[in-house]
């Protein structure tokens, strides 16, 4: 609990120097590459969210047809 309320004080200073530490962390060339990578995976997540509510909304379907 204490940590979600950390993130929601986040000041625009705090975001420069966070931005500024991954950027002398990673390097310039390798942050799209990360940020590519974490948007294939937010997508693919997304993807399977979708498939599973298509799954139970078939359920649903086929359990209302019995009755």
């Amino acid at each position: 609990m204490a940590k979600m309320l950390f993130i929601g004080r986040l000041g625009g200073w705090e975001i420069i120097v966070i931005a500024l530490v991954i950027l002398l962390l990673f390097g310039g060339k390798k942050i799209p590459e990360l940020m590519r990578g974490i948007g294939k995976g937010v997508r693919s997540f997304k993807e399977g969210m979708n498939e599973a509510k298509e799954e139970a909304q078939k359920i649903k379907d086929d359990i209302e047809k019995e009755n």
